[in-house]
């Protein structure tokens, strides 16, 4: 990077001066440079997220994966390359932090990368994680394990337990389907927004909501520590972007870009998209643009 300013000045000299002080600018511009400078100076990236399960297990579950990143860019960018993490406790915060460029680049949710996009039409899609080679994953709208009710309709009259209300899964897309099976708040005989997903399983577990929305990974782990609750209705959710902010840098964004959609071992992607990356479009999307413009019907 310090060596493409070098190129950039010498080719200003050379246009306004000429040939014949070439050398004697570009000697001169060097010497700026590297005093401007220093030969050890950091590529620092600020990571955001939001916490979306307790803010602890999100720190554990990236941090393997952005040591790796930075290495690898560092390698590629000859250049040291260093990664800090900002947990945001809630999900308008995390949107926040990138539409304002208070972090580098950062890994969300299909509605907030939507929510996020519409505030600075700058953001970047950067890659899409992978789910088996597709762009998909699962969404669960999950009830008590001792539950008679066999359908979404039958929650009529019950209680309902979402997410956060920037949620695609805990939120707009579980709205939709309920409205299509023909449940709408004033169907229900009482929802909150809990936030995060492990709440939200726990809450019906513990029979506070006949049932609630929560993503598929959650679920699954909630199930394997012995939380009493099962799935009523499974549904399709595009998989997460990982953005940058509209002011990264492009080479670095190049280099990011490269090494995670070349990244594929299991070890190191962990629990984040263990089947790696794949590239994505901001039209990947669109479908869920939908669903929270139909969600205003709940």
């Amino acid at each position: 990077m310090k060596s493409n300013l070098l190129k950039q000045i010498c080719r200003r000299w050379l246009e306004k001066y000429g040939p014949s002080r070439w050398v004697q600018t570009c000697a001169v511009a060097g010497l700026a440079a590297v005093m401007a400078v220093p030969a050890s100076a950091d590529i620092d990236l600020v990571f955001g997220t939001y916490a979306a399960d307790k803010p602890s297990t999100t720190v554990r579950k990236f941090k393997p994966f952005l040591r790796y990143l930075s290495e690898e860019m560092a390698n590629i960018l000859d250049e040291p390359v260093k990664i800090r993490m900002k947990i945001a406790k809630e999900y308008e915060t995390g949107i926040s932090h990138l539409a304002n460029g208070d972090v580098d680049f950062a890994r969300f949710g299909p509605a907030s990368y939507v929510t996020v996009k519409e505030r600075n039409a700058g953001i970047e899609i950067v890659a899409m994680e992978s789910k088996k080679g597709t762009k998909r994953s699962k969404g669960i709208i999950a009830v008590h394990r001792d539950s008679e009710i066999v359908s979404l309709s039958g929650l009529t009259q019950q209680s309902f337990a979402f997410g956060d209300e920037l949620s695609t899964i805990g939120r707009y897309l579980s709205q939709c389907h309920l409205i299509d099976a023909g449940v709408t708040s004033k169907e229900l005989s009482g929802y909150e927004y809990l936030g995060r997903h492990d709440r939200v399983g726990s809450a019906v577990g513990e029979g506070r909501f006949t049932a609630g929305a929560l993503k598929e990974s959650t679920f699954k782990k909630l199930v394997k520590s012995g939380v009493p609750i099962k799935a009523l209705f499974e549904f399709e959710n595009v998989t997460k972007p990982w953005l940058a902010a509209s002011d990264l840098d492009p080479e670095v964004f190049a280099v990011m870009r490269q090494v995670m959609l070349g990244t594929t071992d299991v070890k190191v992607l962990g629990g984040i998209a263990k089947d790696g990356f794949i590239e994505g479009f901001d039209a990947d999307y669109d479908f869920i643009r939908n669903a929270i413009k139909n969600s205003n019907k709940f």
